[in-house]
């Protein structure tokens, strides 16, 4: 009979495998933030006007929504390492394509193939959940903390990087070269989880629900372009919304489901997911109308702050620095006043912050103070909710349950963009500069979309009053639970 390892060894291999993931999280927030800086100098390169340049985020962003429930759900099947090998080298390869693109067309599809980036995270969460389940809070935030240190580094890098090199090749190929040297991490350090799923990937339920999600986002993001309006608006997301009410009829029906509908229910994680596509609609959605009103000059439109680009770089790197504590401390925190009262205090954090904002528009300290308040709730947020979905899901479905996370909370945040765009439209200026009229969003317009967004947090605090707590929620179990031998516990007991 063997014997269990010792609590520190185990411990020790579970908080190696963490340093390894939070590495490519790191990277995976390196990536994502590498592009905004260079859209002006890609849009120069390839000779596209700005709606063309629009497609290098909204590519990215639909197949994010098409890959992410499909690789998750592959990994609760099949391994979550082995799913993160295969994810990590798409990422790669759509990384090389997209550095040596001939063409923009050709650019586009590398960043379709950089989009299973979105599954990191899922297959991720269910990794350490697997190794240390009673830390797996804090290791989640630790991850979630490298990603949002990492998104603000890439932004600020990569700008610097092109101006210093003056070649968008060389600066794109930093996260190639950054993913490639993640294949070996992944396949030679990671260890691979032991439960699986039963049955197989449910592909008429898959290829429904990413159908539905694509149709519905793509008349979403380019509403702007189209007219909200439009027949091709109304009508993709007419369509996009009918195939997904048969995509829930399709679920309820099928042995094995792409996501089983109950456990949404008996489990506890439905409410948090809403709380995720809240979530994601403030704290995405805010994003263009912060950076622009920070940017905008008051000599000239009576309102903004009138910060320089170093400036606002600067700024944004000690943001997500307010983030990363938040998301660092969020598991400390909830062990003070449980998981779902800290989603509340980062929730009337962001009331507090949006109001401020509001009251403050006019004076630049009392504004950015308003604006790292803010992003030390987000912080809060983006460090346990995750955890609260990753305990609560069935051992065997974590990774898919993370995927719906990931997902709710990246497709409300595009229609909170959306919305918003339509908002700032809304609310138009005409003013004069150098002698010629020029139109522009009105200062009501800043005002109305963080008061929106203080709506959106106050009800996130509501519904996660909500939350069930631990003692509420039966263990989840699945009817298919398997539990792989493999080798990575035989070498833990070596140890």
């Amino acid at each position: 009979m063997k014997s269990s390892p010792p609590a520190g060894a185990k411990a020790t291999a579970a908080g190696g495998a963490v340093g390894f993931l939070i590495v490519m999280e790191f990277g995976s927030g390196l990536l994502q933030g590498w592009f905004p800086p260079l859209l002006a100098q890609i849009g120069t390169e390839f000779s596209v006007d700005d709606a063309a340049l629009n497609w290098v985020s909204v590519v990215y962003l639909l197949m994010t929504v098409a890959f992410v429930p499909v690789i998750g759900k592959l990994g609760d099947l099949y391994g979550h390492k082995r799913l993160l090998l295969v994810t990590v080298t798409l990422v790669a390869a759509g990384s090389i394509i997209v550095a040596f693109a001939p063409s923009f067309s050709v650019l586009l599809l590398g960043r379709a193939l950089q989009a299973p980036l979105g599954a990191f995270l899922p297959l991720e969460f269910a990794i350490v959940r697997s190794r240390s389940g009673e830390t797996a809070g804090r290791s989640i935030a630790k991850l979630v903390g490298a990603l949002t240190v990492g998104g603000a580094i890439g932004a600020m890098v990569s700008g610097i990087l092109l101006a210093v090199v003056d070649n968008l090749t060389i600066v794109l190929l930093v996260p190639a070269v950054f993913m490639l040297l993640c294949i070996p991490v992944v396949a030679w350090l990671v260890p691979e989880t032991t439960t699986r799923s039963a049955g197989s990937v449910d592909w008429p339920g898959a290829a429904l629900l990413t159908a539905g999600l694509l149709t519905t986002l793509l008349g979403i993001a380019n509403a702007s372009n189209w007219g909200w309006t439009s027949a091709l608006t109304i009508g993709s997301i007419a369509v996009g919304l009918v195939l997904l009410a048969i995509w829930l009829q399709v679920e309820r029906r099928v042995k094995y489901p792409l996501v089983d509908l109950r456990v949404l229910t008996t489990s506890g994680i439905g409410l948090p997911i809403l709380g995720a596509s809240l979530f994601g609609a403030q704290m995405f959605g805010s994003q263009t109308a912060g950076s622009l009103f920070i940017l905008t000059d008051p000599g000239t439109r009576g309102f903004g702050l009138g910060l320089d680009a170093a400036s606002v770089g600067l700024l944004f790197l000690v943001l997500a620095m307010s983030s990363f504590a938040g998301a660092t401390l969020g598991d400390r925190i909830a062990g003070r006043i449980t998981a779902k009262s800290t989603v509340v205090l980062g929730s009337l954090l962001g009331v507090l912050s949006y109001a401020a904002m509001i009251a403050f528009s006019a004076s630049t300290v009392p504004f950015l103070a308003a604006m790292l308040v803010g992003a030390f709730g987000n912080g809060l947020i983006l460090g346990v909710l995750p955890a609260i979905v990753v305990k609560k899901a069935p051992e065997d479905s974590v990774a898919v349950a993370s995927a719906l996370y990931n997902t709710s909370r990246t497709a409300a945040g595009s229609v909170g963009g959306a919305v918003f765009a339509l908002v700032m439209s809304a609310f138009l200026v005409t003013l004069q500069i150098d002698g010629e009229s020029t139109t522009a969003s009105a200062n009501t317009s800043y005002l109305l979309v963080w008061g929106i967004c203080a709506v959106l947090s106050l009800t996130l605090a509501l519904v996660a009053l909500k939350f069930r707590s631990a003692e509420d929620t039966a263990a989840p179990e699945s009817a298919g639970i398997q539990t792989i031998p493999s080798a990575a516990p035989q070498r833990e007991h070596k140890a």
